[in-house]
């Protein structure tokens, strides 16, 4: 039960750094490029990650060794684009309302798990999905009669996180978490470093520190994240992730002065709650699978 307890305080402080984190990229990716803070927020996690894989039994030569290569390096050149497609979006759209459509996510992770993990949906994970889609669709609707194309950066930040997804569960299969997370940093790491510099930009002696306190929370907030995954399932902890949403709300409205229309309010609830049920819908069908073998 303490275990439990603890798991949980560390779900709650990943998601509130992360918020954080996203509220400090909003602010330096209104002045500088996105791919340079991506690039310099990456180096300190690919650093925090080849020193944590250097302390797990069996040293760095371990945690790095894979039986999927190339699946491994594309997930993290995926999550290296996505990031840099969110703090994107964070200071063109906002932070609300890309939070508000990156929620449907597990809405499409479902979709695309059919063709590409060969997974049944029943009736039960169809209609979540339709209404959470419906959601979105809801989010995206334009308000002054004309549709804000910018929107489709999000869309986008959304198929890759969802493919990203759907490659960490395959090679799940073969290797260790901890291996993944190693080729998230470092692959990552290196793909945004073969470009990151074509866009370096002289930053102020303040924004050093803004940049200090992203590269910190970005460690800080995966390592809260691990730990929560160590102690809990991922159906405990996935459905806590909506409280972003929340956050990123919160800091919008009352830090970046941004308005929270009717569409995005309703548009969000009703992916959230399509989002929590798929979420658990998949964690019964698992569970149901596993009792079976």
């Amino acid at each position: 039960m303490k275990s439990k307890t603890q798991g949980y305080i560390f779900v709650l402080l990943a998601i509130t750094i992360f918020s954080v984190q996203d509220g400090i990229s909003k602010h330096l990716a209104s002045i500088y490029p996105p791919v340079f803070v991506t690039m310099i927020r990456y180096w300190a996690f690919a650093l925090f990650t080849i020193l944590l894989a250097s302390r797990m039994r069996g040293g760095l030569r371990e945690t790095a060794r894979t039986k999927r290569p190339l699946l491994q390096v594309t997930r993290g050149v995926l999550l290296a684009a996505q990031v840099v497609l969110a703090i994107t979006c964070f200071a063109i759209i906002g932070l609300a309302r890309t939070q508000a459509i990156f929620a449907g996510t597990p809405i499409l992770i479902a979709l695309l798990s059919m063709p590409l993990l060969g997974e049944r949906v029943g009736w039960r994970r169809w209609t979540a999905i339709c209404a959470g889609l419906a959601g979105v669709l809801l989010i995206l609707k334009p308000e002054s009669g004309f549709f804000d194309p910018k929107l489709l950066l999000a869309v986008l930040g959304c198929f890759l996180f969802a493919f990203y997804v759907i490659a960490t569960r395959l090679v799940s299969r073969d290797d260790s978490s901890m291996t993944s997370f190693f080729y998230t940093g470092v692959a990552g790491g290196v793909t945004i470093t073969l470009i990151g510099p074509f866009y370096w930009t002289s930053m102020s002696a303040g924004d050093w520190g803004w940049m200090a306190l992203l590269c910190l929370t970005g460690i800080s907030s995966h390592y809260f994240l691990i730990r929560a995954y160590d102690m809990l399932d991922a159906a405990a902890v996935q459905p806590l992730t909506y409280l972003q949403l929340v956050y990123a709300s919160i800091i919008g409205v009352v830090i970046f002065g941004e308005a929270l229309s009717l569409n995005t309010i309703a548009g969000s609830v009703i992916v959230v709650a399509a989002g929590i049920f798929t979420i658990w819908r998949e964690h019964v069908v698992a569970r149901s699978s596993a009792v079976r073998k």
